[in-house]
């Protein structure tokens, strides 16, 4: 018997100034999710319904960016993405445009499990959705007032958002986007083009459970103030989900940067061609795969390891394996 273990994330790059009451609120969101994936691996659960599970949870409660809560285009609606990966047979599937699908990462797992195809998105995603019978929403329901304000800055500053969990009230946000946009020459690029601050929180599940089976999963409803149709790394498998035999890569970050680097597959190659262990294998492709991009990483093996990296401020985070460990963290 394998060892079963599992990481969740909740996005990398944390506003450092974000306050403690918020940050105590996404590690107990962390902690309930986890919780039931160990709950489930440890009643036997296969990986694969374990990262759905996982995945579902954090796409229902509104603190991260993925189901409600998504952040919303630049026309003020909902466009989310997801995938979802077996590593035995490197079976997947994935939605992109997704606007009333309540969990898109079922969706992902109807795409696998019951359609011909990987991948499908907008208006032939949605129409599968409703043969399969899933639950859908009115796209309204994937909007919250916070998200609704820093839109509202966020088109006033012309820029991509970062964090959009800080509190509205008070000058200090606006003053910090205003800072943020000032100075978006001398700071980060995204696809060639200067950016302020771009939006990583993704939600994301790596698995392996007792059979020695690894699973990934990953969600999001993209970049605050993003172009409609815009898509990023979570659905492409290899970018922002991958798992294989010999592990489950999760990813979150700078979508543009993680699908130039193809960041999961290379976490799960350079173990399969350079022989790395999983941690190593993590570091090296954080360090050295993007480019100056900005990402984050959770990962678990065929043999029970978890590992995970970030190269930017903070990664909402969480793991447990089979021999009693359990963590829960933001910063370094």
């Amino acid at each position: 018997m394998a060892r079963w273990a599992i990481a969740i994330h909740g996005g990398a790059g944390v506003d450092p100034n974000l306050p403690e009451s918020r940050q105590e609120e996404a590690k107990r969101l962390l902690a309930r999710c986890l919780q039931a994936g160990v709950d489930m691996l440890r009643s036997g659960a296969a990986a694969l319904d374990v990262v759905e599970a996982v995945v579902r949870e954090l796409e229902t409660d509104p603190f991260f960016n993925s189901g409600r809560g998504s952040a919303l285009t630049r026309r003020g609606t909902v466009e989310m993405e997801a995938s979802i990966m077996d590593g035995r047979g490197r079976r997947c599937g994935a939605v992109s445009g997704v606007s009333t699908v309540k969990n898109p990462v079922s969706l992902a797992r109807r795409v696998m499990d019951k359609s011909p195809h990987s991948y499908l998105a907008f208006d032939g995603a949605e129409e599968f959705a409703r043969e399969q019978g899933l639950e859908t929403v009115d796209n309204s329901y994937f909007i919250t007032e916070d998200n609704v304000g820093m839109l509202k800055l966020a088109k006033e500053a012309g820029a991509i958002l970062f964090d959009y969990r800080i509190p509205l009230t008070g000058t200090d946000t606006c003053s910090a986007l205003a800072g943020a946009v000032d100075n978006k020459h001398n700071g980060m690029v995204m696809n060639g083009l200067p950016i302020s601050i771009y939006a990583p929180e993704t939600v994301g599940c790596a698995v392996v459970d007792s059979t020695g089976a690894c699973a990934a999963a990953t969600s999001t409803g993209g970049l605050m103030n993003k172009m409609t149709g815009r898509i990023g790394d979570s659905p492409l498998i290899g970018s922002g989900t991958y798992a294989c035999d010999a592990c489950a890569v999760s990813c979150t970050g700078e979508g543009e940067a993680i699908i130039r680097s193809t960041l999961a597959r290379d976490v799960a190659a350079v173990m399969e061609y350079k022989g790395l262990p999983l941690q190593q294998a993590v570091d090296y492709c954080v360090k050295e795969r993007l480019d100056e991009g900005f990402a984050g990483v959770i990962a678990v093996s065929k043999t029970g390891e978890v590992a995970y990296g970030f190269n930017c401020t903070g990664m909402f985070r969480g793991c447990a394996t089979e021999d009693g460990f359990m963590e829960v963290g933001i910063w370094e």
